[in-house]
């Protein structure tokens, strides 16, 4: 399909441009053709005024060898003359001219021009003036005219099949790169859409099945309140579904801008750790002892650091083990989260920030999780790195470039990280 359409449009630029390479051969054609006719009438012009003077003298100066032949361009092709009576009959002609048809020869009009086929001799430019009751015709031959003019004919109609089938390719090669974009974009728009629908589907399935069994058959209060406590977590679940689907739509839409002052990164850090402690793994935090800054929104590192942590702690396990590091590094701050859990495969790594997209069937989440953390990575000028940890899981790294604090304002403290709860 796309491959159709880039070719229609090919097709259609080649056609538009096979147009244009007509009309430009015919206008150059013309041009050349309408250049070499000026100058062969502008040689004749010069002859023949040199010819003029008695009609005794035209005829012994047409009578001399090489007289009408005599010319300034050795290059050029000899000029021709002939001496024409009034009865429509040769006087003289200079020597080496062919015969002057009969019909050429009852022509009179003074100045006039005329192309004409002389016997084997081809094609002439002939030009006549009267000189007293005789008509003077002198000629030049218009073969090599001719010659250039078919061989220009040759080289257009070998180059333009040549320029429309790389116009062609050409055209087809930046339709397809063209199209390129606009089909991943679409691919992904019909994958999310589908993903979506599957995962907004299934809790509200778990919602309608509860609710139909519990409406089936009078139940104990002690089962209503276990249904009821279920329908509450298939809600929280759908609810935090729609809002990361919401905030990846209000993102990808209109990109926040990110020209804040500094957040410190330690601390961001420091304070996501001290909220994912009665989560469950043993959460372990590392920070520089001095500010380790970034230039990003505080808010976004938060979403960032939780949405590291959750996943850490989800696939580590209740007896797990978290660590969460920042440190210095030249000019880069380097902010890593490590687990205990069973690691990301290095085949699956590629698509490890897919929308959607679970590397283990140990997740429980709906897969955006990290999607929302890539695009703030990408926003804020962040580079990931993804290993494998010493503690036995996946090691996820981000670094930055470290900013330097801006001078003191008076009522504008630098950033720190917000707090909040765990992303969960």
């Amino acid at each position: 399909m796309r491959r159709g359409h880039a070719a229609r449009v090919a097709a259609v630029t080649t056609a538009a441009i096979a147009v244009v390479y007509v009309v430009c051969v015919i206008v150059l054609n013309l041009v050349v053709c309408a250049r070499l006719t000026a100058q062969a009438d502008n040689r004749l012009s010069d002859r023949l005024h040199d010819l003029q003077g008695h009609p005794a003298e035209l005829v012994q100066q047409l009578s001399q060898p090489g007289a009408a032949s005599d010319d300034d361009d050795d290059d050029d092709l000899p000029v021709a003359g002939w001496l024409v009576s009034a009865d429509h009959l040769v006087i003289t002609s200079s020597p080496g001219a062919p015969p002057l048809p009969a019909s050429l020869a009852g022509s009179s009009g003074h100045g006039q021009t005329v192309n004409a086929t002389l016997g084997q001799s081809g094609a002439y430019r002939l030009m006549l003036a009267r000189s007293g009751t005789d008509t003077l015709v002198i000629g030049l031959s218009t073969t090599s005219n001719q010659r250039i003019e078919r061989w220009l004919l040759i080289g257009e109609v070998t180059a333009g099949p040549v320029l429309l089938v790389a116009m062609f390719a050409g055209s087809l090669l930046i339709g397809l790169r063209a199209q390129a974009p606009l089909e991943e974009s679409r691919r992904r728009q019909l994958e999310f859409t589908a993903d979506a629908s599957h995962e907004l589907r299934t809790p509200l399935s778990v919602i309608r099945a509860e609710t139909d069994l519990a409406l089936a058959s009078p139940r104990e209060a002690a089962d209503y309140r276990d249904t009821l406590l279920r329908i509450r977590g298939e809600s929280d679940r759908l609810r935090r579904l729609v809002e990361d689907m919401l905030w990846l739509a209000r993102f990808d839409s209109q990109p926040p801008q990110t020209d804040e002052g500094p957040v410190d990164l330690a601390t961001a850090a420091q304070a996501c750790a001290d909220r994912f402690r009665s989560v469950g793994p043993a959460v372990t935090a590392a920070v520089t002892a001095g500010p380790a800054l970034i230039s990003a929104p505080p808010e976004w590192i938060d979403r960032l650091t939780g949405v590291l942590l959750d996943n850490a702690c989800r696939y580590a396990g209740p007896d797990g083990q978290v660590r969460i590091e920042v440190a210095l590094t030249g000019n880069r701050a380097t902010l890593t989260v490590e687990d205990s859990g069973p690691g990301i495969p290095p085949d699956q790594r590629s698509r490890l920030f897919d929308r959607f997209s679970r590397v283990t069937e140990q997740g429980s989440g709906a897969g955006l999780g990290l999607a929302i953390g890539d695009s703030v990575v990408r926003s804020t000028g962040g580079r990931w790195d993804v290993g494998d940890s010493p503690l036995g899981g996946a090691r996820l790294a981000v670094t930055w470039r470290h900013a330097q604090p801006h001078r003191a304002e008076p009522g504008r403290p630098v950033a720190h990280g917000t707090g909040g709860a765990p992303h969960r």
